[in-house]
């Protein structure tokens, strides 16, 4: 089990994703693991929520389905990015501790989703995509002075597919990590398109075809 928390500044923005990968042929305990955390992020992922919606209101939606399993993870689920700043910025986070000066979530605001599990001189995972809040287009009834939100994601790296076990996700969890690949595919494919990518084009491939 390999875990890569990996990042770089650039002139357009920073970026934090975390992915974690098995080399060879993986025990069953740890792709169960590793899908629970997998429903963590795809429920957070794809929550909406009325605007001045707080952080701390949010991160029990990734810890759920880890909780059911059994599972947990010390570490809060998801912080702001800053550009020149720091990777970890406020004045934002998800996390079950709330900080005095924390801000809510709100339009235009990036964060990630990260949840986990580990298991200390074993294994570790994490699952993290930098997302955008937008506003969701649509009627609702919560009152003119209150928005829909949503999260968008800003990273575009497949989830390996030989540790999902397809038979722990619902059909809600399938559509959304299906029209995420197929994000992924659409958008990444493009680049891969000479000799010395083929390789890179043919892993894309694999782990981006539907469930």
């Amino acid at each position: 089990m390999y875990l890569c928390d990996s990042g770089a500044q650039y002139a357009d923005g920073t970026t934090d994703v975390t992915r974690t990968m098995f080399f060879g042929q993986p025990e069953e305990e740890k792709r169960r693991s590793w899908t629970a955390v997998l429903k963590g992020h795809i429920a957070l992922a794809s929550a909406c929520f009325p605007s001045g919606t707080f952080g701390f209101q949010m991160d029990v939606l990734a810890r759920q389905p880890l909780w059911q399993e059994g599972l947990d993870y010390p570490h809060g689920t998801g912080h702001g990015v800053g550009a020149y700043l720091n990777v970890h910025e406020g004045p934002h986070s998800i996390s079950f501790r709330r900080r005095e000066d924390e801000s809510s979530l709100q339009e235009g605001m990036t964060t990630s989703i990260e949840p986990g599990y580990y298991e200390e001189g074993n294994y570790g995972i994490r699952l993290e995509n930098i997302m955008l809040v937008e506003k969701k287009n649509g009627q609702h009834k919560l009152g003119s002075n209150v928005d829909i939100l949503h999260f968008v994601p800003l990273t575009l790296i497949p989830f390996q597919r030989k540790l999902i076990v397809a038979d722990m996700l619902s059909s809600q969890e399938k559509e959304y990590l299906n029209s995420y690949h197929k994000t992924v595919w659409d958008s990444v494919s493009p680049f891969l398109q000479k000799e010395e990518d083929k390789i890179a084009l043919e892993w894309l491939k694999e782990n981006t075809r539907p469930l």
